[in-house]
């Protein structure tokens, strides 16, 4: 997945609150057990990315959304290029486009989410759209980074009729997003480890509207 990347050129990005860092990657070098990457044109980016002990970084390539942790990046030097060398990552996921559509939910579906509810750091989100095999949602804390494979166990999701269901969610990837206000969020796209036949009916009536 990291030579399609580099051969086709796609831009890594890692998100932060205030910005995001883009790049494309130079050298993946798995004996060696690290890879190197161009720096993005923000300053503040690569100073954010350098300061941190492991970042998460995001690209696209035909069709597939990978997500890879990398440790220790550090500033580098080559062929009088400046550079950002990582150690090779230590934990890679990619995922194909979704096999189910989704529904972006408008009023008055103003569904929301209390997730984790059984883990140690439980946070409430809104939900963006509903699929029958997951959904997306937004979080306002940025602090909160969920990576991929992460498992949300007991999110309690309230049903817009009243009462709720609880399922347990797997976060397929996180991004920063800019809102229309100008502040900054997570999204978070999950699939459904558990079933809810509620949610289920609701997607399924909001798709052949």
């Amino acid at each position: 997945m990291l030579a399609k990347a580099k051969a086709e050129r796609a831009n890594v990005c890692a998100f932060f609150p205030s910005f995001t860092f883009q790049a494309q990657l130079v050298i993946i070098d798995p004996r060696a057990g690290h890879l190197v990457m161009s720096r993005s044109p923000v300053a503040a980016a690569n100073a954010a990315v350098l300061a941190r002990p492991r970042c998460t970084f995001h690209c696209e390539i035909a069709g597939w959304h990978v997500e890879f942790v990398a440790a220790e990046p550090r500033a580098v030097t080559f062929r009088r290029r400046e550079l950002i060398q990582c150690r090779f990552p230590e934990l890679l996921a990619s995922n194909p486009r979704r096999s189910h559509d989704r529904v972006q939910l408008r009023a008055p579906l103003p569904l929301r989410v209390h997730a984790d509810t059984r883990g140690i750091m439980p946070f409430d989100a809104l939900i963006l759209d509903l699929g029958a095999g997951g959904v997306a949602f937004l979080c306002y804390a940025c602090s909160i980074t969920l990576e991929p494979g992460t498992v949300l166990r007991g999110c309690r999701i309230a049903l817009p009729k009243g009462g709720d269901c609880m399922v347990d969610l797997e976060v397929r990837y996180t991004q920063a997003i800019t809102l229309p206000n100008g502040h900054r969020a997570m999204r978070s796209g999950c699939l459904f480890l558990t079933p809810c036949p509620p949610l289920a009916a609701l997607a399924k009536r909001a798709l052949v509207r």
